[in-house]
């Protein structure tokens, strides 16, 4: 049975503090642990006033210091804003501090805009253009350390933490399938090549010691409430920040509103309807039958669930309506 995770932006809600959005966080995480999702991811974002997980490592090791069974990672680290080395000692840090229970995602994007990316000491063509000699780098500092080698990843060296490629194009298939490596397909808010890009990763993948055949991991929307009414009503907040972002004003995840759709223009509904195709908005029996639908297209051997809801308790309640219509809690029965 497909397997489900939770892919947290730590969204800082209007009128709320990034203390109170990375303590609802927490929260998340726990009440994913209890419900038996599989991971539970965070992303790198710089220079958002409605993302509070740019530290994401650190925010990593919090979640993972306060949950017990499920996996904790990143979705993803940017790995041209750093250096190899530096990602594969924190994160080695922390698969000492939590064995067998830390993922690493790697992405090529900046996570923020040019500005921003020069501030993080990063060259926006040459890194961008190294990423897979990066990728190369960070995955030898895992592995155990040879003899001769001068450049050590400590702690890191021996921890071999899971590493995954995500991206949101063909660039990101063909890399991990080359490297034979598992692929997150970022399907929640870019999905025009989620069908090729899984196409490609699936016929092009090399079997390495990490993956004998492919993993695909696809992400997608859930909004889940008692009503389809409401889980809509919840999910224009999402639509507002899309919207607020690509037009330049990226700003605190709003409240929501009603008939909000009917109250934008018609090129900012295009936009909305292209940018999350990949979404299960409505009560138990419509998340039931999308999330059916969704596999089937994809084939996924797991799903990286988002929901970006402005009220953290109906944020929780939709993710406990999703396992609920998936039967998580019979799936973790069966596994232990």
């Amino acid at each position: 049975m497909t397997l489900l995770s939770v892919l947290d932006l730590s969204p800082v809600p209007d009128g709320a503090t990034t203390a109170e959005a990375l303590a609802n966080t927490l929260d998340l995480a726990r009440n994913a642990d209890r419900l038996g999702y599989n991971r539970y991811w965070l992303a790198e974002h710089h220079n958002m006033p409605g993302i509070a997980s740019a530290a994401t490592s650190v925010v990593i090791g919090h979640v993972a210091g306060g949950t017990s069974r499920i996996r904790v990672g990143a979705g993803g680290i940017m790995l041209p804003n750093h250096a190899p080395l530096v990602i594969a000692e924190q994160f080695g840090t922390l698969a000492s501090l939590y064995p067998g229970r830390i993922d690493l995602g790697l992405g090529r994007a900046p996570g923020t805009d040019q500005l921003t990316a020069h501030a993080l000491r990063r060259s926006l063509s040459g890194d961008v253009n190294q990423f897979p000699n990066d990728v190369l780098e960070l995955l030898a500092y895992f592995k155990p350390a040879e003899p001769t080698q001068r450049v050590r990843a400590v702690p890191g060296e021996g921890t071999n933490v899971p590493v995954w490629i995500l991206g949101s194009s063909l660039y990101g298939a063909q890399l991990a399938a080359a490297l034979g490596l598992p692929y997150a397909f970022a399907s929640h808010f870019a999905p025009a090549e989620l069908d090729h890009a899984l196409e490609v990763y699936r016929t092009r993948f090399e079997p390495s010691e990490y993956l004998d055949k492919p993993h695909v991991m696809a992400g997608l929307n859930v909004v889940a409430a008692p009503t389809d009414e409401e889980a809509r009503y919840l999910f224009s907040s999402l639509q507002q920040a899309f919207v607020n972002l690509r037009s330049g004003r990226p700003g605190k995840l709003p409240k929501p509103v009603e008939g909000f759709e009917q109250q934008i223009d018609p090129m900012a509904k295009a936009m909305l309807d292209q940018a999350l195709t990949c979404a299960i908005v409505g009560s138990p029996q419509r998340i039931g039958q999308g999330l059916e639908a969704f596999i089937a297209r994809t084939g996924a051997d797991e799903l990286m669930v988002t929901a970006q809801i402005h009220d953290h308790a109906a944020r929780v309640r939709s993710f406990e309506i999703l396992a609920e219509v998936h039967g998580l809690a019979a799936m973790s029965a069966a596994a232990e």
